[in-house]
């Protein structure tokens, strides 16, 4: 029977409604506190940086929901002597541009990673090799400078790049040109690049080739959105699906609008106090403003006072609502290499006095304390805190909370006396963090790339260095617990708190499953329904 034109012309009506009501909810937005640097991923090592870079790139190793590792592009390895450690790679898996990925491109992306690193250096992930060399398309043996039983886990931010495609885009002259303009940002992962706008949209397209499986989203569009109210106005607009870093006050508030799903998880990272061990320093004044001649962190006793001063309670149940714990040490509890006999820190204004007193300050002096204000959850709350605590104890502080992207490459140029920033241990295990912040800055063993205090202790060098060549887990384990327990105690690194992370999404729209390490994936966003 045939139809009316009427009826014809309702049906193709009602096709294309539900054809573009479809197409929308393939289509995923995302407010995000922050994000890439540039779209090279060898650039940074920041967080909000990496997460975006896992949209359109692999990992040699995947670090899980809870940081254990799991194959990633490599789908086995194993170490075959003191020095030598096989990967074999995923077979199958193409570029976004259709070209094979192979063991050339694993080699191009380790050499490349030195090149190329910015302020937030990234080398702190290929520091320990040696030598890269091809068995087969297939297999890689990699040489390390010693032994080096933690080299799988540094590979969980080692992000492979295309050789073919970012061959000519390998100094620090080129990269960014190359990758921002999308001709070397050429990856493996879920996404395909569209285009990108600096502190603007991220927008990318499904990688249907995807070794995992297609993703859910056809599209996702990240939008970069500091400020937490403005990221919140959006989601109650239905402007994005999905929120990241909701504050504690929208938080509480959140959990009574019936159109709103919030998921709550523990966080990796750690909010950290440190304290410059140079002489002199820049930023600690006296009473009148004049700069010291004498640096007061140097000595133990004003450290202690520091840490007597935080009231680590009450900034969890205050400036958090609830939404941290009080930390102990300069990671989460449990990871590989914490210790159980570093005692938990005690609040005493009282003795922070007396003991700036006994240190010959007993009226205090100023200082000016630096951290971010757009990068994790409740930093620049928590730094204002802090600046309150050390003013009763008598250390008058100026705090200055400003974007990440004047912080970082400050700190990095060692321009802050008295900082505070997250650390997150996103291997899980003490190495990356000690050897990163508490092992003195040495080239020759590739330890301390972020050291910028100038902190140095002698045993927990000793301890770090020993610690990276033990292949015996439980022997590993006790030298790492000892380098963490020298350096809490010597109090040049303070730790405050351990961090809780919210998400919000429109409840009809989406489900996410937090991560430990606060990435905020679309590939692992599920649709509500």
């Amino acid at each position: 029977m045939k139809q009316s034109r009427a009826s014809l012309m309702l049906t193709a009506a009602v096709s294309a409604f539900i054809f573009a009501g479809s197409a929308f909810a393939q289509t995923l937005t995302i407010g995000v506190r922050g994000g890439p640097e540039s779209l090279d991923p060898h650039f940074s090592a920041l967080g909000t940086h990496a997460e975006a870079a896992k949209h359109i790139f692999d990992t040699l190793v995947w670090s899980g929901d809870n940081l254990q590792l799991e194959p990633g592009l490599a789908e086995s390895w194993k170490s075959l002597d003191a020095t030598t450690w096989e990967f074999r790679l995923r077979r199958g898996v193409k570029f976004h541009d259709g070209s094979d990925f192979t063991a050339e491109d694993v080699k191009f992306s380790i050499e490349r990673v030195p090149l190329v690193s910015g302020p937030t250096t990234t080398t702190i992930y290929v520091r320990r090799v040696k030598e890269v060399v091809i068995v087969d398309p297939h297999t890689l043996h990699i040489r390390t400078d010693g032994p080096a039983a933690t080299l799988p886990y540094d590979f969980v931010r080692l992000f492979i790049v295309s050789a073919k495609a970012a061959k000519d885009f390998s100094t620090k002259e080129t990269s960014a040109a190359g990758f921002n303009s999308g001709k070397a940002a050429v990856g493996t992962g879920p996404y395909k690049l569209v285009s990108w706008e600096p502190k603007g949209d991220l927008v990318l397209d499904r990688h249907d080739a995807y070794w995992r499986g297609k993703s859910h989203w056809s599209r996702v569009v990240r939008k970069e959105m500091a400020n937490d109210s403005s990221r919140l106005a959006a989601l109650k607009a239905g402007q994005v699906d999905l929120i990241n870093y909701v504050s504690a006050a929208d938080w509480v508030a959140l959990k009574r609008d019936p159109k709103i799903a919030t998921f709550v998880g523990d966080s990796v990272y750690v909010m950290n106090l440190q304290l410059d061990q140079r002489e002199p320093t820049p930023k600690v004044y006296d009473l009148q403003g004049n700069a010291l001649a004498k640096n007061p962190l140097r000595d133990p006793r004003v450290r202690e006072a520091f840490d007597l001063a935080i009231d680590r309670q009450a900034m969890v149940e205050v400036v958090l609502e609830g939404l941290g714990k009080p930390a102990r040490q300069l990671m989460p509890e449990g990871f590989f290499g914490s210790s159980t006999r570093i005692a938990w820190p005690k609040h005493d204004a009282r003795r922070a006095r007396q003991l700036l007193a006994e240190a010959g300050y007993p009226n205090g002096f100023k200082i000016d304390l630096h951290c971010t204000n757009d990068r994790l959850p409740g930093d620049g709350a928590i730094c204002q805190g802090l600046g309150q605590m050390f003013s009763q104890v008598g250390i008058q502080t100026n705090v200055n909370a400003i974007s990440r992207t004047v912080y970082f490459p400050a700190q990095a140029r060692k321009e802050y006396s008295v900082f505070m920033n997250g650390w997150g241990t996103l291997t899980g295990e003490a190495s990356y963090t000690l050897g990163s912040l508490a092992h003195s800055m040495d080239k020759e063993v590739n330890m301390g790339a972020f050291n910028r205090i100038e902190y140095k202790n002698p045993d927990v060098d000793k301890a770090m260095q020993e610690g990276a060549r033990t292949l015996d887990d439980t022997k590993r384990r006790a030298l790492f617990e000892k380098a963490m327990e020298l350096t809490v105690a010597d109090r040049a690194y303070i730790p405050v708190v351990v961090l809780q992370t919210v998400w919000a999404g429109a409840k009809d729209k989406v489900i996410i499953a937090p991560r430990t390490d606060e990435d905020t994936l679309a590939y692992f966003v599920k649709p509500a329904k």
